[in-house]
This record gives structure tokens, C-alpha cells and sequence, in this order.
């Protein structure tokens, strides 16, 4: 069991500025963005004047939502931002995002790790893959990918990031397509991975319209997944922002399936990011992963 925080340290072009009253300040490349997080709780603001430059601020309504405010008329459209040898692209999303979750770094040094220490050919399965960063990392170590997100914006989007880190000639796979059916699909054809990644969202919808709830369906797509981990699995992997759900239970799931079937070893932690010239870290979100080892 993890006792202290994973706090990522090697991302040189994403950092926090200062945090204050629900807001966070942020760099990312040379945009600053001024964006909510529930956990800032505190009202006093360590750097008043940084604010100030801030390119781009978003504020939730009382109903639900909100907007994003652009302060500076010469702010891109897409930018980009590298970690190590990896670059991805950024853009202004409806709630708040920008695309990439910069604290998920200490994953993907994890897959990257595990990928060139099994020193064979290795399968990666990312589930709720998003914009790609896991895949990108994946890719990056040598092993091939298939990539599944049921929004066809976000797939093609993990495509732009896998061709802006060159790594558009290796093998990966994009599938639109609900994870629940499209892991059903796998068993039945009979395909293996050696890494399964999952990011799985509280509330989602599947591409036709299936509905996705972490708390019901959480526990059968893992046990379902065991069904197509290969005979010699590496890892597996749930990383969650859901509020409510503790890395006990995470860990939890994995014990009742993947290490079940295959014994190995079960980590948890929380990830965070340190706020820059301090020491204040910002919790963001938990991961529980099983190693074959």
C-alpha cells in the first residue's frame, strides 16, 4: 500500500503557479490558464500578481457547466506541450479541460518502464483511452496498442498526439466503440494483452448511447478483462477521478479478479502535483495497479 503521494516532478512544461479560493493557475508550454479545482479551499494567494497575465480563466456556473473567458486576443486555438520525448496537443475544452492530465506522467513512466523491462514483444489494451497519453507512452517503449474511446473526437484527437510525437508508423489500433462490447468482442475472437490500461469515467455514454456508471460497472469490465489478459500478464491498471471512490476499493476489484487468475502484486496511491516554489501539492485522483511479478 502506498503511504505517500505520487507527486510527478519531471514535467518541465506544465507547472502550478499558485492556487487560491477553487482556482488553479497553471502553465502549460507558455499559456497560462486559470482553472477550478473544488479541493482549493483556501482564499489567500501566495503569487497576487501572476494572476494578473493569465491568458485564459474558466468559470463554473451555479447550474451546471460553465465557460471559458479568453483574456488574450492573440491565445491559440491548439497549442502544444512536450513531456520528455513525447508532444501533445492542447486545446480549450467544454469543461475546463485542455486534453491531457499532466499528473498521469507517473503512469505513463511506469508503462514505458514496464514495456522495455519485459524485453519482448508486449500488447497494450487502453480502455477509456481519452486523448491518448498512455497509448503515446506505450508506443513510445515499443509495444503496440489498441486504442478504444466510445467519442470519435477524442480517438481522432489520441491520433493528432501519436503523429506529433512521430510515432505515427507504429502499431495502434483506434477503435469508437463502447468498452463493455467491445471487450465481449475480444473474448469471444479470442485476442490477449499483456498491459491493460483503464481511466473509466464516473457517468459516460457508450457510442450508441449505452450508459456507463463506475459504481455498477467498474467490477465487471475488470473481471471481464481477465478474460483477455495473455497466459504471462504484465499489469493492469485503474486510474479514477471519481470523488467517493477509495483506492481500497480499487484495490479491492483487483484482488477478487485479475489476482484471482494470476498472482502477483497490488499498489495504490494518489497522484498530485506540486505547486511551483512550494510545498503544496494538489491531490488529482487515485490509481490501484496489479504487477505480475
Amino acid at each position: 500500500m502506498g503511504d505517500v503521494m505520487k507527486v510527478v516532478n519531471d514535467f518541465k512544461e506544465y507547472e502550478i503557479l499558485d492556487m487560491s479560493n477553487g482556482q488553479k493557475l497553471e502553465r502549460w508550454n507558455e499559456i497560462l490558464l486559470s482553472r477550478p479545482d473544488p479541493q482549493i479551499i483556501w482564499k489567500q494567494k501566495l503569487k497576487p500578481t501572476l494572476w494578473d497575465s493569465v491568458d485564459a480563466h474558466y468559470t463554473r456556473s451555479k447550474t451546471g457547466g460553465g465557460e471559458w473567458h479568453i483574456y488574450n486576443k492573440d491565445m491559440p486555438t491548439s497549442w502544444t506541450i512536450r513531456w520528455n520525448d513525447l508532444t501533445f496537443n492542447l486545446k480549450l475544452m467544454g469543461f475546463k479541460h485542455t486534453g491531457l492530465f499532466p499528473e498521469q506522467a507517473y503512469n505513463w513512466n511506469i508503462i514505458r518502464n514496464k514495456i522495455k523491462e519485459a524485453n519482448r514483444e508486449v500488447k497494450v489494451l487502453n480502455l477509456f483511452a481519452y486523448t491518448g497519453g498512455a497509448t503515446v507512452a506505450a508506443l513510445s517503449a515499443g509495444a503496440s496498442v489498441v486504442h478504444v474511446d466510445s467519442s470519435r473526437g477524442m480517438v481522432d484527437w489520441a491520433k493528432e498526439n501519436v503523429k506529433s510525437s512521430g510515432l505515427e508508423k507504429c502499431p495502434v489500433r483506434y477503435i469508437v466503440d463502447d468498452v463493455v462490447k467491445f471487450v465481449e468482442r475480444e473474448i469471444r475472437r479470442g485476442n490477449k494483452y499483456d498491459i491493460i490500461i483503464m481511466d473509466p469515467p464516473s457517468f459516460g455514454r457508450g457510442s450508441n448511447k449505452e450508459i456507463w456508471n463506475i459504481e455498477t460497472d467498474l467490477y465487471n469490465l475488470v473481471d471481464l478483462c481477465t478474460n483477455i489478459l495473455s497466459d504471462d500478464p504484465i499489469m493492469f491498471l485503474i486510474n479514477s477521478y471519481t470523488t467517493g471512490l477509495s483506492m481500497n476499493v480499487l484495490s479491492d476489484v483487483l484482488k477478487l479478479t485479475v489476482n484471482k487468475k494470476y498472482k502477483g502484486t497490488i499498489d495504490t496511491d494518489e497522484l498530485g502535483l506540486q505547486m511551483k516554489d512550494s510545498d503544496l501539492v494538489l491531490p488529482c485522483g487515485i490509481y490501484a495497479r496489479w504487477e505480475n511479478k
